[in-house]
This record gives structure tokens, C-alpha cells and sequence, in this order.
């Protein structure tokens, strides 16, 4: 057996990992309280002060980001893979309480208005994601309740919930005077929580909260059912598609790129989305879009309405299903999750697509040709950890053959800057301590035209890790040394995916991998959005705002771009033969 890179050391981690799913095994709730030892011990990168008396306000929003809003509600969190699977142990009507999500996380979840949330889990990095959020969200609570309970803090609470409960600036800063907690983090949760800050802050200073934890059922059998309903879902909502004869180019993403991209439809609301600009009262829409106009910053113009889009629709709902119906004129089509995980999939016929609506930067040499394929592009809204591989088996397993699989998805960079984009020709899956070696077929050169504001990192060494929290400082310095540089979660799965789709066995354990001679071309972007190096900073400080669409539809970009190349070269070579 190989070792492909030294073992980390990190037994705190692993004891963690033992710890909660050895807890899970209980028939009953597990309270999260008899984690927050193991958790703490170890010394997570993204919960820095975990132990300290002093609050870790960034891990505490990132925590609350993940988690839906309803979330100080809770005391009971139950989590299973399907409807039979909570029918099974007595929560038949999950599907009737009330849907709620989360800001940074894509989990079907039901509430049921009395202190219990219903989570479909997709597979086990599901449960290494959730177990420290609500760990560490119940540690920083406590800390924020023993600061907050006392009367003066509590007065100027009450205060300002009988006005609009948004704080004021003035009652930030008396807040932060009386408990010691940062005014920029409070600040950055009336952000969040707007008009219903002062009465969180005012439950969580007069009351404690203590969650627990059921896994209803985590067998492997129970997470390809899970997938499989998942994709039978695809095919009943897509009926004119014959998926076994049809030839596809898949991507893990998200679900806007592709489809602005491909659709234009942004591009052809552009004087709607001007006006919005003039009359929403946003001084910051109305000056990047003066400064794109007047040249003064290089910002692309596209992906700039693509922005203001997204905003315009949050206003005007209506538009979205316009959108909608345009999108399907163009051959690209979306199926939502029904009753499993929630991933969406975009389908695109090729030979559906208008040419002359493409994203400008779309337009490569022949793309008229792309008339005659019958390819398609499934894209999928990327999946969490493990899910990845169990999402591409599936599809692979129920379509007539794979052209290439494209990956693009965020990253923790030890070496970039937020922004940045990292291509790795090598990954190291901490799952089945597999080390995978490719030839990535997304190249630098194809995205540093369209990247703006970051840089393109090529030739990287990425590693799938367990979970965001699962990782410290030791754990990041032995790979780092090792030359991994690109922290994420998915990469490691789908090439366990991919070997499986170019060779007759399962995929190995702790080896070293080559998949240079696979069948189609792969294709791996990460942009980074967490630089964990440098304490404490991470999504729940900082946002990438308009600036994070710079990488995203950089990548993108590239990826379909790689994808036509690859169709219209195929297609000339028929018609050479046939000549």
C-alpha cells in the first residue's frame, strides 16, 4: 500500500470524527453539548477562539450563514436521505412543514414551528458539514448570552426593538462598550438579521438554547436511493430528452453563470436593468455602473448586468419566471429537487442555442456548427463532499456517453488571495486518501483573458477535505509543505467518480492515481473565496460581492468555451470522413 502524502498527525480531528459518529449510532437525540470538548480540542482554523472566553464572531455568522434563519428556534435537528426514511421513524409530514433555507447552504430542510428541523442529507460530508456548524454556532451562543445578559445591554435591546429593530449606529457602539464584542461584528449581524437584530440579540441575551442532534438512518445503500429518486425526478420532468442516446459534457457549478451566459437574457434586458440602476437608490449600483461607462475600471459590462439582474429580480419576482420561459426557448432547461437533496440541473441542447445571443466572449470561430450536434450540457448546482461522486456515477450510468466532466467550485487558497483562480493537475482526496494525477483541460491561458481582478494559479496541487472546520493550522501546514496550496471538498469524489467511469473496478484506496489516458477530457477550476491562513477571515467576515463574479464567470467562460471547441473539432472531423 502507498502513503501518496505523509499523514497529517491530526488525531484531534480524527477523535471528532469518531466522537459524533459513534454518538450517532443512538437511537436518541444527541445534545451538542457533549461535542463541544472534542470540538474544541481541534483547534479548527475557521474556529480559532473556540476555546477562548472571548466570542469568535466570524465563526458564529459563518455558522449562522449555513444554517436556515430559523435556526434559534431550534432543539432538535433530525437528518435522513428520503420522505420513506423520516416516514420510517415517525415523521411522516415533514413535507408539509414549513420549507426554509439557508443563506450558504443548499439543504432541502422543513421546519415544523415548534423546535424541530427536518434535514435531507445528501451523503456523509452532509453530516461533517452540519455537526460542527451547530457545534461551534453553540458554543459562540453561550459566549454572546453570558455578554448580553445584563440590564444595560438589554435595555438598549429593548429599545430598539419597539422602534425597528435594526440597531442604530449609536446602540452598535453602546453594545459593543458594555459586552466587549466587536462593533464591526455586530454591525456585519444587523447586516444579516436587518430589522429582526434587536430581538435575536435580545432571545439570545435572555435565554440559553440547547441542541441536539438524531441521524435517522447513514448506510450507503440508503444515500444511492437517495440519488437514484434524485435523478429519476430529472428524467420525469424532462420526457422529450432521451438521455441514453444522447451524448453530454457535464458540469458541477452553480446555476446562474451557464445560464447568463448561454441565454443572454441579461443582454437583452439592458435598458430595464439601466433604469434600475437610475431608480433603485443604490449609490454603489449607480457609481460601478458610471465607472464601467466612463472607463475610469476595468469591470466587464456583462458581468455587471448579470449582478444587477440578480438584484433587479429580487424586486420584480416576475421577471425571474420571464426568464425562465426564455431560457427554455433557447434549449436550456432547469429541474428542480423533488423529494431528496437539493441539487438543481440545467440541461442545454447545443443545437437549440442562438448564436447571436451568447455572451459576446461565447462567439468563438464555427460556433454555428454547434446547429448539427445532438450533445447536450448537463450542469448541476455543485454538491457537497461525497454527494459529488454520488451524483456523477448516477448520471454516468444513465446517459449514452460522457464528452467531458468540468468542475468549478470554491476553495480555501494557502497561497492566493481571495479572487483568485487555482487549476490543479494533482488532488489529494482525504476521503479514500487516493492521490489523483490529470491533465486538467481547462488551461490558464483560456481564463486569464476574462479574469479582471484576480490571477490565474495553474499547475496547483488541490486537497478534498472532510469539511470546512475539520482543518487547523497542522493539518494545512503538512500539506502546504507537501505543495498543496487548494483546500476544497468535491474535487477528491468526482475523480473517484471518473476513475470509475474509465476502468472496470471500484475506485482504490490510499494510492496513487493516474488518470491521464481517461476516456474524455476532465477539466478542474477552483476560485478562492477563504484564505485560512490568515486567522479568523472567512466567508462569515467577508463576502466576495460583485467582485466574486469576476472568477466565477472568468471560469466559466472558459469552461464552455473548452466545451464548443471540443464539438465544433468533433463535428469537422465527421464531416471530413464523410467527404
Amino acid at each position: 500500500m502507498i502513503r501518496t502524502v505523509p499523514t497529517s498527525g491530526n488525531e484531534e480531528i480524527q477523535l471528532y470524527l469518531r466522537t459524533y459518529y459513534s454518538l450517532l449510532r443512538s437511537s436518541r437525540p444527541v445534545q451538542i453539548k457533549t461535542l463541544v470538548e472534542a470540538h474544541k480540542s481541534t483547534n479548527s482554523a475557521l474556529h480559532v477562539k473556540a476555546g477562548d472566553p472571548e466570542p469568535d464572531m466570524a465563526a458564529f455568522i459563518y455558522s449562522v450563514l449555513r444554517m436556515p434563519q430559523c435556526l434559534d428556534r431550534i432543539d432538535l435537528v433530525v437528518m435522513g436521505q428520503s420522505e420513506r426514511v423520516f416516514c420510517e421513524h415517525g415523521y411522516c409530514d415533514v413535507e408539509r412543514w414549513q420549507r426554509v433555507n439557508a443563506p450558504g447552504r443548499r439543504r432541502r430542510s422543513f421546519f415544523d414551528g415548534q423546535g424541530t428541523l427536518a434535514v435531507y442529507i445528501a451523503s456523509r460530508s452532509d453530516i461533517d458539514d452540519m455537526v460542527p456548524i451547530l457545534t461551534a454556532y453553540q458554543i459562540e451562543r453561550g459566549k454572546l448570552h453570558r455578554r448580553l445578559n445584563n440590564p444595560a445591554a438589554i435595555q438598549i435591546l429593548r429599545k430598539s426593538s419597539q422602534g425597528d429593530g435594526d440597531p442604530t449606529y449609536a446602540e452598535l457602539q453602546a453594545l459593543s462598550e458594555l459586552t466587549e464584542i466587536d462593533a464591526d461584528d455586530l454591525g456585519r449581524l444587523s447586516e444579516i438579521w436587518g430589522t429582526e437584530t434587536a430581538e435575536r440579540l435580545l432571545a439570545i441575551a435572555e435565554h440559553d438554547q440547547e441542541i441536539s442532534i438524531r441521524s435517522l438512518a447513514g448506510s450507503l445503500a440508503d444515500y444511492k436511493r437517495a440519488t437514484r429518486r434524485w435523478w429519476q425526478n430529472v428524467e420525469r420532468h424532462q420526457p422529450e430528452l432521451d438521455f441514453s442516446e444522447r451524448p453530454i459534457s457535464f458540469i458541477s457549478s452553480n446555476t446562474h453563470s451557464m445560464a447568463n451566459l448561454l441565454s443572454g437574457y441579461a443582454l437583452m434586458r439592458e435598458e430595464v436593468l439601466q433604469d434600475f440602476i437610475h431608480t433603485s437608490g443604490s449609490d454603489e449600483l449607480h457609481r460601478e455602473y458610471h465607472d464601467i461607462i466612463e472607463s475610469n475600471v476595468p469591470s466587464s459590462m456583462e458581468n455587471y448586468l448579470y449582478y444587477v439582474l440578480k438584484k433587479y429580480q429580487s424586486e420584480f419576482p416576475d421577471d425571474r419566471l420571464q426568464q425562465l420561459e426564455y431560457e427554455k426557448s433557447l434549449g436550456l432547461s432547469r429541474v428542480r429537487s423533488g423529494h431528496a437533496f437539493d441539487i438543481e440541473v440545467q440541461t442545454v441542447r447545443l443545437n437549440h442555442l442562438d448564436p447571436q445571443r451568447l455572451d459576446p466572449r461565447l462567439r468563438i470561430p464555427g460556433i454555428g456548427q454547434l446547429a448539427e450536434s445532438r450533445a447536450l450540457i448537463i450542469n448541476i448546482d455543485y454538491p457537497l463532499g461525497l454527494a459529488a461522486y454520488q451524483v456523477l456515477t448516477e448520471i454516468a450510468r444513465n446517459v449514452a456517453n460522457v464528452r467531458g466532466v468540468y468542475v468549478m467550485g470554491k476553495a480555501a487558497t494557502l497561497n492566493g488571495r481571495i479572487g483568485d483562480v487555482m487549476i490543479p493537475d494533482v488532488v489529494h482526496d482525504e476521503h479514500s486518501l487516493n492521490t489523483y494525477l490529470f491533465s486538467n483541460d481547462v488551461t490558464a491561458d483560456s481564463i486569464a483573458p476574462h479574469l479582471i481582478y484576480g490571477t490565474v494559479l495553474d499547475n496547483q496541487k488541490a486537497i478534498t477535505v472532510p469539511g470546512t472546520f475539520l482543518q487547523n493550522e497542522g493539518y494545512m501546514s503538512v500539506f502546504y509543505r507537501e505543495g498543496y496550496t487548494d483546500m476544497e471538498m468535491e474535487a477528491g469524489p468526482y475523480l473517484s467518480g471518473v476513475y470509475e467511469m474509465a476502468r472496470p473496478t471500484r475506485h482504490p484506496y490510499n494510492e496513487i492515481v493516474n488518470l491521464h489516458n481517461a476516456p474524455f477530457p476532465i477539466g478542474i477550476v477552483h476560485y478562492a473565496s477563504d484564505t485560512p491562513f490568515s486567522k479568523g477571515i472567512n466567508l462569515g467576515a467577508r463576502n466576495l460581492s460583485y467582485y466574486g463574479m469576476d472568477p466565477t464567470y472568468a471560469s466559466m467562460i472558459a469552461i464552455i468555451r473548452t466545451i464548443f471547441e471540443h464539438e465544433i473539432q468533433r463535428l469537422n472531423s465527421l464531416r471530413e470522413e464523410v467527404d
